[in-house]
């Protein structure tokens, strides 16, 4: 980040309802900037996020126990990006934030898209989790007191993850299993249902499991 006074500085946080971006969240929260909104990207239908598969009345429930308005998008992929930078547009004339947070670890293809988008809006990128060891990473949000439910996952995973809160003894079964601590090889992806930021617990049940193309995503209720 450039030298800035932070007090000045707000920003909008790219919003998956998982561990990443939220923890991201909190440590530019850490750093001094000031959180204006959060912004997740459903698939066409517009009834679950595009990566994670949460059903959109449970992150619009998250948004309010973290305490901030969230905006979605609806797009396909062939169109995310240029969908992307014109809601980036329009949100920074709605809640003139200066900067955009991102909850990559260390994919450079990316961080390089983030820059991209979000210098064509004119705003700054900040990656506040960017190239820290993925096994501290997820060891630090437990310890923060991150309840990180797995909601998807590749389908041969299914018995041994799917429906479990990340702890330090399940890390273990990663590790038995091949699984990247972060899942950054596409092995799971999370729901935050209560952490630093809440202000009370998101309550979530799982009523099934519906597999697409090798990948397993829970049925989440509330």
């Amino acid at each position: 980040m450039k030298n800035q006074n932070l007090d000045s500085c707000s920003f909008l946080c790219s919003w998956s309802g998982g561990k990443d971006s939220y923890f991201a969240f909190y440590m530019a929260k850490q750093q001094g900037l000031k959180s204006a909104v959060l912004l997740n990207t459903l698939n066409e239908f517009g009834d679950r996020s595009r990566s994670h598969g949460i059903p959109k009345k449970l992150l619009k429930e998250q948004a309010e126990m973290v305490g901030l308005p969230i905006e979605f998008i609806e797009t396909t992929w062939a169109s995310y990006e240029e969908k992307y930078i014109e809601k980036l547009i329009e949100l920074k004339e709605k809640y003139a934030f200066t900067h955009t947070v991102f909850g990559d670890i260390d994919i450079e293809s990316h961080r390089t898209w983030e820059e991209k988008v979000s210098g064509a809006a004119r705003v700054e990128a900040v990656l506040p989790i960017w190239q820290n060891d993925r096994i501290y990473l997820v060891e630090s949000m437990i310890d923060a007191g991150m309840k990180c439910l797995i909601v998807s996952c590749r389908a041969e995973l299914v018995d041994s993850i799917l429906g479990k809160i990340i702890t330090k003894n399940l890390m273990k079964v990663f590790d038995d299993l091949g699984i990247d601590a972060c899942g950054e090889n596409g092995e799971y992806h999370t729901f935050v249902i209560d952490g630093p930021l809440h202000s009370q617990p998101n309550r979530v049940a799982i009523e099934g499991v519906e597999t697409h193309n090798g990948y397993a995503f829970a049925n989440l209720k509330n």
